[in-house]
């Protein structure tokens, strides 16, 4: 009786291409993970929290390999997930720089590149009557791999509420002249409108802050201190469950304090500077917020990035700086220096 043969398949991919030229990113986008954590600090119940992420991962492909090995990919993804498990870490960016090392190693390439995206729920409490309001966040994180190093961002994504500076403005002086003409004197119409707050219309905001850390920064921040200055950057924060006293608190709190899309980017980098003046110049700061527009068929979108030095010189003699380093700038600054 004969024995069935053993078949090898090829390795197709380590083959020579018909086109010998370098790629700059091949890999997998979309793949998508349930991960479970018991973050550090915090008592653990033996079953931690569900966060779901999604994940990209790249690597560079040399002229002379047909494809990489796109199989790899997942196993890389699945072996870093269940060694952050087993560390216990909160830390996107940690993860995503394990996983990034070994996509590097694992396909033979000089540079990879992996980011995730994880989101996952904070119960918070409702401004005035306190009820539990479960809020969904969303964890960011971003790795370089290369042969100078690894460089990697943190980052997260919250929303909120704008009320708009222009038309609130336009109310209160159509405001002034109504009663201005119905007698009301100077003094008295300012005492009013101080008192009563004026309409405008208002936003959903997107806000997005990355701080990218240098090599050798000791500074470690959380990304709940990153969230709250994402949302406190805006006019008002928002919730899923209100009362209505919450709903009056938090539009009363909007249209005391309208901001621009302008403005919200311009106080996401000056508290986040504020709060940590231990940062080093050569960290790297990304600050982006989106409006969805409701009296415009658009949207709106300011976004600054840069070096911290960059930043903070302009906080400082308030001279425009004509250099605003990129985010991929950033993360490819080990590989240039080589």
């Amino acid at each position: 009786m004969s024995r069935p043969s053993t078949l090898i398949s090829p390795d197709v991919q380590a083959r020579r291409p018909r086109t010998e030229v370098s790629l700059t990113r091949v890999g997998v986008c979309g793949v998508e993970k349930v991960i479970r954590i018991n973050p550090r600090g915090r008592d653990g119940d033996g079953h931690g929290q569900l966060y779901f992420a999604e994940f990209e991962c790249y690597v560079d492909l040399n002229p002379r390999q047909a494809g990489a090995h796109m199989s790899r990919f997942e196993e890389v993804v699945n072996e870093a997930i269940d060694d952050a498990v087993l560390a216990e870490s909160l830390k996107a960016e940690h993860l995503a720089a394990a996983i990034a090392e070994r996509v590097r190693d694992r396909q033979g390439g000089m540079r990879s590149e992996v980011s995730l995206a994880a989101r996952y729920p904070e119960t918070m409490p409702a401004p005035r009557s306190g009820k539990p309001t479960q809020e969904i966040y969303t964890l960011l994180g971003t790795a370089v791999a290369s042969t100078a190093g690894t460089r990697t961002l943190t980052g997260v994504q919250a929303q909120g509420m704008t009320a708009c500076p222009c038309a609130q403005e336009l109310l209160a002086s159509g405001a002034r002249e109504r009663l201005a003409a119905a007698g009301y004197e100077a003094g008295r119409i300012d005492e009013i409108l101080e008192l009563v707050p004026v309409a405008t219309h208002n936003q959903r905001g997107i806000g997005t802050l990355f701080l990218g850390r240098s090599e050798d920064c000791p500074t470690e921040i959380d990304a709940r201190e990153l969230l709250a200055i994402v949302e406190s950057s805006m006019s008002s924060e928002i919730y899923e469950l209100m009362k209505r006293e919450d709903e009056r608190a938090v539009v009363e709190k909007a249209h005391a304090n309208p901001r621009f899309v302008e403005d919200c980017v311009r106080e996401m980098v000056h508290r986040l500077a504020g709060a940590h003046p231990d940062l080093d110049g050569r960290n790297f700061i990304l600050a982006r917020q989106e409006n969805l527009e409701t009296i415009h068929r658009h949207n709106v979108i300011a976004e600054r990035s840069g070096e911290l030095s960059e930043v903070l010189a302009e906080l400082e003699t308030g001279e425009h700086s004509t250099s605003h380093m990129t985010m991929r700038e950033w993360l490819d600054a080990p590989a240039a220096a080589v």
